[in-house]
């Protein structure tokens, strides 16, 4: 038996985690992340974590990675010259889009950057109707001189979007073919590939920011499995979806914006397997690294699915797990805006040059700053003492910001933490009271490098009684690699009234996905005995826009599941809007079919009660400014690896680990369960 491997690379740091298949041993690392080259840096922290147990490369049976490196490269708009080519008299989709302001009272809102300029928009006849059937034939001399054209302009990338492709991808299949002949080093992105379903402008958005992000992705990957293939590395690596699983290196390179929530998504995946353990089925994720924080509600232990989602201003049609982000971090920085406000976020220090109190030239205060000034966070040393940090540095960068607003250095560091904490709770907002959930009803489970440092305020603040913090919080998107399956989803438009007469061809919409699937299956070798499939649609009332997906039953009644689809959608519907409309007709819009590979999972450890060993005791006490106790107060501090099942600590007192570090507030009590997670609550 050898070692399984999760590497997930963020903005500021890349979390390794190592888990024994024979023993059941898992080990954690964190290095810094490397922005110029992210492949240098997860090949260093892979090559350090081994190293650290003793293991090789060569004994890995599975390397799973999470990035965020076509995230970055989206927001940074640092993907390559895109050309489009489009049905005629549509190269101007791109830019009206849905003629809606986001923004509707901010005059002065900026829109995202067109990704393609008119100049390398290209327009073809050709023309479906909205059943599929041909109005004009696609022109191929056309098309040729169109592709020509891009390649004289310098277009590295090619999106390929006709109307009505998703009802049949003939003319964008002979397109492809066609460009294929016509140059063999152009990365190609097809719609009907990328994102098979009815709505012409996100269609066509998504197809454009997977061609802009093609080439980056492949390079990326290359460098990356060279790196990994040179150290010894003898298996396939698997890369993250924004669905939470896993996919190989080849599909992430195709479609590399199914990657867009990459590293957040195996956080979720962990977080459920820890609540299932725990016996705890509503949690609220609460990941907060160094640049972001990205939240998501999870009910009876599920994380809803959504597949359209807008990422930096760009509408996606891609499966993923519902995560809302928000620009606040613990490399956040803190300004005074034009009104003379403090202002936390979303411009982050990163890694390079990283907070002030990292001595690597950052002179803007953070709210890793704001927290090392307040001691919160050790001001002396992180990682497990092997990172060191100058605290005068972060106190002078914050009292310069305190001259600026006219308050105390310690109010205005405590000032920054609670703007940082009202931004994290807008978040968790969004995604629970905006949606007809009560976060009150929910455990907060706090991982990434800041949460369970921030979390028993921000949980005060969304007056949620309970924290969760699992053992390795500071790498759980790591752990979650390792606690996830190969995943792959297939999709097909087709509006229909539902109705008893309709489930036929409902029934041949999901013939055709699986038999896409099973294709799927046999290119990633999944044996027969662990493929799952899961049925579900995408319906809505008629005359309403927009879709809710829902389970879709599975059994040999149509009468049966008929009834059931209806009840599943009514459901979604008065959770979602807090109201049903009996008797209106109800339609059919997508079917989707989510194609599962199981795999041999990390397992979590249950823990004896060792009822004779003697209560955890602090290891330090530290000054630490807590306006929650009055001001300064002696706090104590306990190593995480001191505790086991069964301690119980009270508040204030601060717990450390290599990985992060634990703030429970005065009034709070915090034990460890039999999986050694964290348990925070507030006494009553």
């Amino acid at each position: 038996m050898g070692w399984r491997i999760g590497v997930d690379s963020g903005g500021t740091f890349t979390d390794v985690c190592l888990f024994e298949e024979d023993t059941g041993r898992i080990e954690i690392w964190k290095t810094p992340s490397t922005p110029d080259d992210p492949s240098r840096g997860i090949g260093d922290a892979v090559e350090q974590g081994l190293a650290r147990v003793g293991g090789r490369m060569a004994e890995l049976t599975f390397l799973g990675h999470g990035t965020t490196v076509a995230t970055n490269a989206l927001i940074e708009l640092r993907g390559v010259k895109t050309g489009l080519v489009t049905t005629q008299g549509f190269r101007d989709l791109l830019e009206i889009g849905r003629q809606k302001r986001p923004d509707l009272y901010d005059m002065m809102a900026d829109k995202p950057q067109i990704l393609v300029p008119r100049d390398l928009r290209m327009e073809v006849p050709e023309r479906l109707r909205w059943d599929g059937s041909v109005e004009t034939p696609l022109d191929l001399e056309e098309l040729r001189n169109a592709v020509r054209q891009l390649r004289e302009q310098g277009a590295e990338a090619i999106a390929v979007c006709f109307l009505y492709s998703f009802m049949d991808p003939a003319h964008e299949a002979a397109a492809g073919a066609e460009i294929a002949l016509e140059t063999d080093d152009l990365f190609l992105s097809l719609s009907n590939e990328v994102a098979p379903e009815f709505r012409e402008y996100e269609r066509l958005s998504t197809t454009v920011v997977n061609a802009f992000l093609g080439p980056v992705m492949q390079r990326y990957i290359r460098r990356l499995e060279t790196r990994l293939r040179n150290g010894g590395l003898a298996i396939a690596p698997h890369l993250t979806q924004s669905n939470g699983g896993v996919i190989g290196f080849e599909t992430a390179a195709r479609f590399p914006v199914r990657t867009l929530l990459s590293g957040p998504s195996t956080g979720v995946v962990a977080a459920q397997a820890i609540g299932e353990a725990a016996g705890i089925d509503n949690l609220i994720t609460f990941d907060m690294g160094g640049t972001s924080s990205d939240v998501a509600l999870l009910e009876n232990r599920i994380c809803k699915r959504t597949g359209e989602a807008d990422v930096h201003g760009y509408p996606i049609k891609a499966p993923m797990l519902d995560i809302h982000t928000v620009g606040a971090g613990g490399g956040s920085i803190a300004m005074v805006d034009s009104g003379g406000l403090l202002k936390v976020g979303p411009q982050s220090a990163g890694a390079d040059p990283g907070p002030v109190c990292y001595g690597q030239g950052g002179t803007r205060p953070t709210v890793t700053d704001a927290n090392i000034v307040l001691q919160t966070l050790n001001p002396i040393e992180i990682l497990g003492g092997r990172m060191a940090v100058e605290r005068d540095l972060a106190v002078k960068a914050v009292d310069d910001l305190a001259k600026q607003l006219g308050l105390g250095l310690h109010e205005t560091a405590q000032g920054i933490l609670s703007v940082a904490t009202a931004n994290m709770a807008k978040a968790i907002r969004v995604i629970s009271v905006q949606r007809g959930y009560d976060p009150r009803d929910y455990a907060l489970m706090a991982f990434g490098g800041g949460g369970p440092l921030h979390a028993a305020r921000l949980a005060r603040e969304l007056e949620m009684k309970r924290v969760i913090v699992p053992p390795t919080p500071g790498t759980l998107c790591a752990l979650g690699l390792l606690l996830t399956d190969l995943k792959a989803d297939f999709a097909q438009s087709r509006l229909l009234s539902l109705s008893p007469e309709v489930f036929a061809d409902i029934a041949d919409g999901f013939v055709a996905l699986e038999v896409q699937a099973d294709r799927w299956f046999g290119k990633e070798g999944i044996a027969e005995d662990r493929r799952r499939l899961i049925r579900t649609a995408d319906l809505r009332y008629r005359g309403q826009n927009y879709e809710l997906q829902v389970p879709f039953p599975c059994g040999d009644d149509d009468a049966a599941n008929l009834g059931a689809l209806v009840a599943n959608f009514e459901a979604a519907h008065r959770q979602r809007f807090g109201f049903v409309v009996d008797g209106e007709a109800i339609e059919v819009v997508t079917l989707r079919i989510e194609a599962v590979g199981l795999v041999e999972r990390a397992g979590l450890k249950l823990e004896n009660a060792d009822v004779d060993r003697a209560a955890a005791v602090p290891f330090d006490n530290r000054d630490v400014w807590l306006p929650e106790a009055g001001g300064r107060v002696a706090c104590p501090i306990f190593r995480r690896s001191d505790l086991q099942f069964g301690d119980t600590l009270e508040g204030p007192a601060i717990v450390e680990q290599m990985d992060t570090t634990t703030l429970i507030l005065p009034d709070m009590t915090a034990r460890v369960d039999g999986h050694l997670n964290l348990i925070l609550e507030t006494t009553p």
